[in-house]
Protein backbone atom coordinates (compact mmCIF):
# COMPACT_ATOMS: atom_id res chain seq x y z
CA UNK A 1 0.00 0.00 0.00
CA UNK A 2 2.96 2.34 0.60
CA UNK A 3 4.37 1.62 -2.58
CA UNK A 4 1.11 2.51 -4.07
CA UNK A 5 0.75 5.68 -2.25
CA UNK A 6 4.68 6.52 -3.38
CA UNK A 7 3.83 5.88 -6.93
CA UNK A 8 1.06 7.98 -6.64
CA UNK A 9 2.49 11.19 -5.06
CA UNK A 10 5.25 10.82 -7.46
CA UNK A 11 3.11 10.94 -10.42
CA UNK A 12 0.92 13.52 -9.07
CA UNK A 13 4.60 15.63 -8.65
CA UNK A 14 5.85 14.81 -12.32
CA UNK A 15 1.85 15.60 -13.26
CA UNK A 16 2.20 19.17 -11.68
CA UNK A 17 5.45 19.97 -12.88
CA UNK A 18 4.79 19.07 -16.44
CA UNK A 19 1.62 21.54 -16.53
CA UNK A 20 4.02 24.37 -14.99
CA UNK A 21 6.91 23.80 -17.56
CA UNK A 22 4.70 23.63 -20.29
CA UNK A 23 1.48 25.95 -18.96
CA UNK A 24 0.97 28.57 -22.01
CA UNK A 25 1.83 32.49 -21.03
CA UNK A 26 -1.72 34.09 -20.73
CA UNK A 27 -2.31 37.33 -22.96
CA UNK A 28 -1.68 40.32 -21.38
CA UNK A 29 1.49 38.49 -19.81
CA UNK A 30 5.14 40.67 -19.43
CA UNK A 31 7.50 39.11 -21.55
CA UNK A 32 9.61 36.25 -19.63
CA UNK A 33 13.29 35.88 -19.82
CA UNK A 34 13.31 39.65 -21.39
CA UNK A 35 16.54 40.04 -20.82
CA UNK A 36 18.19 36.37 -20.87
CA UNK A 37 21.10 36.85 -23.51
CA UNK A 38 21.02 34.15 -26.18
CA UNK A 39 23.73 32.93 -28.56
CA UNK A 40 22.44 34.02 -32.32
CA UNK A 41 23.76 33.01 -35.65
CA UNK A 42 25.78 36.08 -35.59
CA UNK A 43 28.12 35.16 -33.06
CA UNK A 44 26.53 37.58 -30.97
CA UNK A 45 24.72 37.41 -27.96
CA UNK A 46 21.25 38.78 -27.85
CA UNK A 47 17.86 39.03 -25.48
CA UNK A 48 14.62 39.50 -26.58
CA UNK A 49 14.69 42.55 -24.94
CA UNK A 50 17.49 43.33 -27.44
CA UNK A 51 15.61 42.88 -30.47
CA UNK A 52 12.48 44.61 -29.52
CA UNK A 53 11.57 47.97 -31.45
CA UNK A 54 9.18 50.87 -31.10
CA UNK A 55 6.20 49.09 -31.28
CA UNK A 56 7.22 45.91 -30.04
CA UNK A 57 8.84 42.21 -30.61
CA UNK A 58 7.56 39.16 -32.58
CA UNK A 59 8.74 35.91 -31.21
CA UNK A 60 9.10 32.65 -33.46
CA UNK A 61 9.81 29.57 -31.84
CA UNK A 62 10.86 27.69 -34.77
CA UNK A 63 13.93 25.17 -36.04
CA UNK A 64 15.59 24.01 -39.15
CA UNK A 65 13.56 20.83 -39.89
CA UNK A 66 10.26 20.78 -39.02
CA UNK A 67 8.14 20.04 -41.92
CA UNK A 68 5.25 22.66 -40.94
CA UNK A 69 8.40 25.15 -40.44
CA UNK A 70 9.28 24.16 -44.06
CA UNK A 71 6.12 24.76 -44.78
CA UNK A 72 5.05 27.95 -43.84
CA UNK A 73 9.26 29.26 -44.36
CA UNK A 74 7.92 31.57 -46.82
CA UNK A 75 5.12 33.30 -44.42
CA UNK A 76 7.93 33.34 -41.85
CA UNK A 77 9.78 35.20 -44.10
CA UNK A 78 6.86 37.18 -44.63
CA UNK A 79 5.78 38.11 -41.69
CA UNK A 80 9.05 38.87 -40.23
CA UNK A 81 9.62 41.50 -43.35
CA UNK A 82 6.16 43.22 -42.04
CA UNK A 83 7.03 43.50 -38.21
CA UNK A 84 10.15 45.16 -38.83
CA UNK A 85 8.59 47.45 -41.80
CA UNK A 86 5.71 48.15 -38.90
CA UNK A 87 8.71 49.12 -36.25
CA UNK A 88 8.08 45.40 -34.49
CA UNK A 89 11.42 43.77 -33.56
CA UNK A 90 11.51 40.14 -34.65
CA UNK A 91 13.49 37.30 -33.07
CA UNK A 92 13.42 33.27 -33.81
CA UNK A 93 14.47 30.92 -30.76
CA UNK A 94 15.39 27.25 -31.55
CA UNK A 95 14.41 25.05 -28.34
CA UNK A 96 15.33 21.88 -30.35
CA UNK A 97 17.74 20.52 -27.35
CA UNK A 98 17.23 17.27 -27.87
CA UNK A 99 18.45 17.65 -32.07
CA UNK A 100 21.97 20.24 -30.93
CA UNK A 101 24.37 17.29 -32.39
CA UNK A 102 22.28 16.74 -35.04
CA UNK A 103 19.96 19.10 -36.80
CA UNK A 104 19.52 21.55 -34.75
CA UNK A 105 23.23 22.37 -33.93
CA UNK A 106 24.47 25.86 -33.54
CA UNK A 107 26.37 25.32 -37.33
CA UNK A 108 23.43 23.96 -38.56
CA UNK A 109 21.23 27.17 -37.39
CA UNK A 110 23.87 29.61 -39.01
CA UNK A 111 23.39 27.43 -42.44
CA UNK A 112 19.71 27.94 -42.28
CA UNK A 113 19.37 31.18 -41.37
CA UNK A 114 21.98 32.27 -43.93
CA UNK A 115 20.27 30.35 -46.62
CA UNK A 116 16.62 31.32 -45.96
CA UNK A 117 17.88 35.52 -45.88
CA UNK A 118 17.48 35.97 -42.26
CA UNK A 119 16.98 39.67 -41.72
CA UNK A 120 16.41 39.11 -37.74
CA UNK A 121 17.99 37.45 -35.20
CA UNK A 122 18.36 33.56 -34.81
CA UNK A 123 19.04 32.17 -31.22
CA UNK A 124 19.65 29.33 -29.34
CA UNK A 125 17.17 28.85 -26.77
CA UNK A 126 20.13 26.79 -24.38
CA UNK A 127 18.05 24.01 -22.34
CA UNK A 128 14.86 25.45 -23.79
CA UNK A 129 14.92 27.91 -20.95
CA UNK A 130 12.63 30.70 -22.81
CA UNK A 131 10.11 27.78 -24.16
CA UNK A 132 9.50 26.53 -20.62
CA UNK A 133 9.00 30.39 -19.60
CA UNK A 134 6.49 30.82 -22.31
CA UNK A 135 5.32 27.31 -22.42
CA UNK A 136 5.76 26.86 -26.06
CA UNK A 137 5.67 23.74 -27.62
CA UNK A 138 5.21 23.99 -31.56
CA UNK A 139 7.19 24.90 -33.83
CA UNK A 140 6.09 27.72 -35.33
CA UNK A 141 4.50 28.62 -32.78
CA UNK A 142 3.82 32.72 -32.18
CA UNK A 143 4.31 35.23 -29.46
CA UNK A 144 3.73 39.44 -30.25
CA UNK A 145 4.22 41.47 -27.16
CA UNK A 146 3.30 45.17 -27.51
CA UNK A 147 5.78 48.10 -26.83
CA UNK A 148 5.17 47.59 -22.90
CA UNK A 149 6.72 44.15 -23.84
CA UNK A 150 3.15 42.45 -23.12
CA UNK A 151 1.73 39.93 -24.86
CA UNK A 152 -1.23 40.80 -27.10
CA UNK A 153 -1.18 37.69 -29.50
CA UNK A 154 -0.52 33.82 -29.27
CA UNK A 155 -0.63 30.96 -31.52
CA UNK A 156 -0.26 30.31 -35.92
CA UNK A 157 0.71 33.14 -38.55
CA UNK A 158 -2.47 32.29 -40.00
CA UNK A 159 -5.72 29.98 -40.14
CA UNK A 160 -4.29 27.45 -42.54
CA UNK A 161 -0.56 26.13 -41.80
CA UNK A 162 -1.40 23.46 -43.95
CA UNK A 163 -2.33 25.16 -47.74
CA UNK A 164 -1.00 28.75 -47.87
CA UNK A 165 -3.71 28.80 -51.20
CA UNK A 166 -6.09 28.18 -48.35
CA UNK A 167 -5.69 30.94 -45.77
CA UNK A 168 -8.77 32.71 -45.53
CA UNK A 169 -7.14 35.40 -42.32
CA UNK A 170 -4.14 35.82 -41.71
CA UNK A 171 -4.11 36.29 -37.82
CA UNK A 172 -0.12 37.83 -37.22
CA UNK A 173 -0.24 40.06 -39.80
CA UNK A 174 -3.77 41.54 -39.02
CA UNK A 175 -2.77 41.71 -34.77
CA UNK A 176 0.80 43.86 -36.06
CA UNK A 177 -2.09 45.85 -37.76
CA UNK A 178 -4.03 46.09 -34.76
CA UNK A 179 -0.85 47.23 -32.59
CA UNK A 180 0.43 49.88 -34.18
CA UNK A 181 -3.07 51.30 -34.92
CA UNK A 182 -3.52 51.18 -31.11
CA UNK A 183 -6.61 48.69 -31.64
CA UNK A 184 -7.59 46.12 -28.96
CA UNK A 185 -6.56 42.79 -30.85
CA UNK A 186 -9.49 40.81 -32.48
CA UNK A 187 -7.89 37.68 -32.16
CA UNK A 188 -5.80 36.74 -29.05
CA UNK A 189 -5.10 33.43 -29.53
CA UNK A 190 -5.04 30.43 -32.16
CA UNK A 191 -3.93 27.24 -32.66
CA UNK A 192 -0.53 26.58 -33.57
CA UNK A 193 -0.10 23.44 -35.76
CA UNK A 194 3.50 22.01 -35.95
CA UNK A 195 5.88 19.54 -35.11
CA UNK A 196 6.95 19.74 -30.83
CA UNK A 197 9.64 21.22 -29.45
CA UNK A 198 12.80 18.59 -29.01
CA UNK A 199 13.18 18.99 -25.47
CA UNK A 200 15.10 16.42 -23.81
Amino acid sequence: MKKVLLFMAVAAGLATMSFTINAVLPIGSALPKADLKMKDVSGKEVSIKDASKKNGVLVIFSCNTCPYVVKNEQRILGIGDFALKMNVGVILLNSNEAQRTSDDSYEEMKKYAAEKKYNWSYVVDKNYEVADAFGANRTPECFLFDKNLKLVYHGAIDDNPSNAAAVTRSHLRVAINELVEGKEIAVKESKSVGCTIKRN
